[in-house]
């Protein structure tokens, strides 16, 4: 029988002449009589992107306009079609109704002049939340991380997820599973920190969350793009295979394990090879080994980059055809190696147009899995539908606090925290009253807003001032900005000391700005010489703490900074990582005792300001050998560090069989008791050390970790499953095994903080781990 399809492409037609939007047609059929129909030029509109409102005008673009930006754009970069439609929330500061009219226009358009009428997929930002204006923004990634609470990062990522769903994006650029190996990086507030498997369950986490809400979430950057030279933004990076394969990848690979469903490559060469034109990259490693069968989109300008960076591609057609057969299937932001290049590439016989439909069957796949070419498609996104967009939530905010208040670290305390409800506090530093001080990089305000101070933040957000003033009225509170966040101006320094010298404890609060490629302190481009907190702030510090006088140091950043060698002189430091719209509100209960702290560190935090590159995830040579060298690497506040209000014991390791094969897994189990007063939680941590091995190996290295509540007296006893696969690393060979041998266990509060003692002897033969079937270590939790 034949039935009418809805037209909402322009185009009427029948389910009888395109049977590709026939829902009873298994996936596979779908896509290739679509396939079958297209021309060249239709076929590499697929894999193409068109960014409408970069180039639209500025100035009436304020929230409440009706300018909608050029929908007449698309004639010229839709005429055959469109893979994907850039950043249509994340460009320009509109109420979302208004993102979302034209968004349906656009996709009106795109599928008016398709000759089959296939709609765009739409992508923007979410590594802080939805990069939208008036879109929930949440802690850093870093920040997340610093919660060492995977359940609460999926939370997170289904919200964000919803929100882009409820928006009509289907496609989302996060989240970054870059590890950091040198925290002068400005993208460290991007990552999930320093080791590869807290960051591949974070970011698991994350992808479920989002991908649970039917968006798809992309992993970037593909891969080694942490570990630049300099800590330079796409400064190249010299790595061997082994740690290449041994630390960067893993997450990555864990991911597709996983389920997702996009890739984004890396703009830092790797060995004088662009992961963009990297065959053995993104096919042999990605594709051939791992299995991955979603997508791989260029991160922005990446085809150009490989002209004029790289300098590995003569022309854009060459530079299209390079990224095509080296697994690359759509080009983002726009059309410049892919478009009008990559026919012209096909027609002069630089790539097969076999090539060429390898990539479009994969895109197709994924539209036909979003249901973009069903008979029953609307251009129309939920929101716009259903007449109503909120992108800020009650119960998004309240998720957004949940995690700032999570993510905050109490790294030192002589007992000066809680602060008191009464008494004369003064508060000082120029982070205390700029709420963009709480936003990391990739937040719409701190992205797109960085030099538009008159637009507003288009959130409701307080900054730490404000909010210490309602959390704490009895207090007197006498604020002095002290000096700018980056400008060495010390001229407010002395009224500083001044109103330190005058209070009975004073609140000091530095860090970042974030921005980009230099106009903010932390972020894209934002790289640092050294890891001395911005400006004059270190002159701040110093002549407050000068004074004697009891001090709390609150550091808010995008990095880790060498400030640990205050802790002498500081009654307590805290360190947030860009906690978002709810870290003021968040940090000041946390300040005065009505929420307990319980963040740990996913980084170090170095004593040296000099000191890199150097994490804590280093060989024996990175530890200090004063016989071999006069400086000092060790931190001043370890990965995994993070007090509480309350006190913890971790003791009892024991495990359950003392011989493992090198193809198994074993028990172990510790015990946690809270013996303080109030009620915490307490983040159980698993390190495995390697005291013999063919090559060398991490002094210690992560594997497992549970984050555990607990009342005053209670106890706990942690189990961790751990497959022997976690032990693999890459051999002489250059082939990952798991080899014989005894593997000390340690448990404990921190990398460093680890009481509780244990061992196992893996037995057999050395086995070959090329294939990790087992990424994560099963969890389970018995209260006393």
């Amino acid at each position: 029988m034949t039935t009418t399809v809805p037209d909402h492409g322009g185009i009427p037609h029948t389910e009888d002449d395109r049977p590709w939007t026939d829902i009873t047609l298994p996936t596979a059929e779908r896509v290739e009589t679509l396939l079958a129909r297209l021309t060249l030029r239709e076929k590499v509109a697929q894999l193409s992107s068109t960014w409408e409102d970069i180039e639209a005008d500025g100035p009436e673009v304020a929230p409440g306009s009706n300018h909608f930006g050029r929908v007449g754009d698309l004639d010229e970069t839709a005429r055959h079609g469109l893979g994907q439609l850039t950043r249509p929330y994340g460009t320009l500061p509109r109420p979302a109704l208004e993102h979302a009219r034209l968004l349906a226009a656009h996709q009106r358009q795109v599928t008016g002049q398709s000759r089959f009428g296939i709609p765009a997929m739409a992508h923007d930002e979410c590594l802080t939340g939805f990069t939208a204006y008036g879109a929930t923004i949440y802690p850093t990634s870093l920040g997340m991380a610093a919660a060492f609470d995977p359940e609460l990062v999926r939370r997170v990522g289904a919200a964000i997820g919803a929100d882009m769903a409820e928006a009509g994006v289907h496609q989302g650029l996060a989240p970054v599973v870059d590890v950091i190996r040198d925290y002068r990086w400005g993208r460290c507030e991007e990552t999930f920190g320093e080791d590869p498997h807290l960051v591949g369950e974070m970011a698991e986490a994350y992808v479920l969350g989002v991908q649970s809400a039917g968006v798809i979430a992309t992993l970037k950057h593909f891969a080694g793009y942490s570990a630049s030279m300099g800590g330079r933004n796409h400064a190249p990076v010299q790595m061997g295979r082994r740690e290449l394969f041994d630390v960067i990848l893993p997450p990555f690979e864990r991911l597709v394990a996983a389920g997702v469903g996009s890739v984004m490559n890396s703009y830092a060469e790797i060995d004088g090879v662009a992961p963009a034109a990297s065959e053995w990259l993104l096919t042999s490693v990605l594709r051939d080994r791992w299995g991955f069968e979603g997508t791989v989109v260029s991160d922005y300008w990446s085809l150009p980059f490989l002209v004029n960076a790289h300098r590995v591609a003569a022309d854009l057609p060459a530079a299209g055809a390079l990224a095509l057969r080296a697994g690359m299937d759509v080009e983002l932001p726009d059309q410049r190696g892919f478009g009008t290049a990559l026919v012209g590439a096909v027609q002069q016989g630089l790539v097969d147009e076999s090539v060429v439909d390898r990539a479009v069957r994969r895109v197709l796949r994924q539209k036909v899995e979003l249901g973009l070419l069903d008979p029953d498609w609307d251009p129309r996104p939920p929101g716009l539908r259903a007449g109503a967009l909120e992108l800020d939530k009650p119960e998004h905010r309240r998720l957004a606090r949940e995690v700032a208040r999570a993510s905050a670290v109490l790294l030192a305390n002589d007992g000066i925290l809680p602060l008191p409800a009464t008494g004369r506090i003064a508060l000082i530093g120029p982070c205390a009253d700029d709420v963009r001080t709480l936003f990391g990089c990739y937040s719409f305000p701190n992205h797109v807003l960085a030099d538009r101070d008159d637009l507003g933040d288009g959130v409701e957000a307080i900054p730490l001032r404000a909010a210490l003033a309602a959390e704490l009225p009895g207090v007197d509170w006498e604020f002095v900005q002290g000096c700018p966040i980056r400008e060495e101006d010390r001229s407010g320094i002395p009224a500083a000391v001044a109103a330190c010298a005058a209070a009975e404890a004073t609140v000091l609060v530095v860090g970042d700005k974030a921005g980009m490629f230099g106009v903010g302190t932390s972020g894209e481009g934002c790289d640092v010489e050294d890891l001395r907190l911005p400006g004059v702030q270190e002159e701040l510090v110093e002549a407050v703490l000068a004074t004697g006088r009891p001090v709390v140091l609150v550091v808010s950043s995008g990095r880790p900074y060498a400030v640990g060698r205050f802790a002498r002189d500081a009654g307590a430091m805290v360190q947030v990582f860009l906690p978002g719209e709810e870290g003021g509100r968040a940090v000041a209960e946390l300040l005065s005792g009505t929420v307990n702290f319980s963040g740990k560190l996913p980084v170090q935090l170095p004593t040296s300001p000099g000191g890199q590159p150097y994490t804590y995830l280093h060989p024996p040579l990175g530890d200090r050998q004063s016989w071999l060298s006069n400086l000092d690497p060790s931190p001043a506040f370890p990965f995994g560090h993070g007090l509480s209000y309350t006190s913890f014991e971790i003791d009892g390791l024991g495990v359950d069989r003392e011989r493992v094969p090198t193809d198994g897994e074993f028990t172990v189990s510790v015990r946690v008791r809270n013996t303080g007063a109030r009620p915490g939680a307490e983040t159980v941590q698993l390190y495995a050390v390697d005291p013999v091995a063919q090559v060398t190996r991490p002094v210690r290295s992560l594997l497992a970790f549970a984050k555990v509540p607990l009342g005053p007296g209670e106890r706990a006893t942690v189990r961790f499953t751990v497959h022997t696969d976690r032990l693999a690393f890459t051999g002489l060979a250059g082939r990952r095994v798991v080899e014989p041998g005894e593997i000390l266990l340690h448990a404990g509060s921190s990398s460093l903080d680890t009481p509780a003692r244990g061992a196992v002897v893996l037995v057999g033969e050395e086995r070959d781990a090329t294939a990790v079937r087992h990424h994560g270590v099963p969890v389970s939790v018995e209260r006393a």
